[in-house]
């Protein structure tokens, strides 16, 4: 398998135009960090001012996708990249639709605040507590592609499980909270819409990760089983 050979170019101009693409994705990601742990703080105290600077701040998520996006296309347009560089470059472009995505999952859980607010909702506990396993995923999936870390892109890909878990517990739990209680239902059907995107996070921080395998192994997982993603921890 050919290994990949980043920064190692006769031209240093592509040299540094594909570093420049990775720093931005990484600028992207700690972005879209902060907005998640700023909206689980927003859903936390209830908090409708940091909830609204996280919708506001959307459009510099959206910005740099645009962005990168852009950079991408002109680097294959004048490069020609192969091999490693057009897995580095399609890993990239692909990742930054999953980091766009995610910052959309983000806002939903903020407008879930705001429209909430003052409501007689349950606990949000529960909700926290995933929110806090999904940003630790975020977290560790940026590392993994800083450091193209195979083992802990899988180790990663692993941890959704605990989501699911976690997000079926809070189905159930809500389910039983508007049968005891129909009038609470137009609120916990938002409550249930961000569950979901806190859920839909974790499933594409695990993408993040496939894309990850991609990158070094030259392999695309998307549609692998979990047992065949987890024989690269053997090689």
């Amino acid at each position: 398998m050919e290994t990949l050979n980043i920064n190692r170019h006769i031209s240093g101009q592509f040299n540094s135009e594909l570093e420049s693409v990775r720093n931005q994705v990484m600028q992207m990601g700690g972005l879209i960090e902060q907005q998640l742990t700023d909206a689980l703080a927003a859903m936390a105290d209830d908090n409708i001012d940091l909830a609204r600077q996280v919708i506001i701040k959307d459009k510099e998520v959206n910005q740099f996708e645009s962005n990168v996006d852009q950079e991408c296309s002109q680097i294959i347009a004048k490069r020609q990249p192969a091999a490693s560089d057009l897995r580095l470059i399609l890993t990239i472009m692909k990742s930054i639709t999953e980091l766009e995505r995610v910052g959309d999952g983000v806002a939903e859980i903020a407008r879930m605040v705001m429209e909430n607010h003052g409501k007689d909702v349950p606990s949000l506990i529960g909700l926290d507590n995933m929110g806090q396993i999904v940003l630790k995923m975020l977290h560790n999936s940026l590392d993994a592609f800083t450091r193209l870390d195979l083992k802990a892109a899988i180790m990663i890909h692993n941890e959704d499980k605990k989501v699911n878990r976690q997000y079926e517990s809070i189905v159930r739990e809500l389910m039983t909270f508007m049968m005891e209680d129909p009038r609470s239902i137009p609120f916990i059907l938002k409550v249930l819409a961000a569950a979901r995107s806190i859920e839909r996070i974790g499933d594409r921080c695990q993408n993040l990760c496939e894309h990850i395998v991609y990158l070094v192994k030259g392999v695309d997982v998307r549609h692998a089983t979990m047992e065949e993603i987890n024989s690269f921890l053997a090689e």
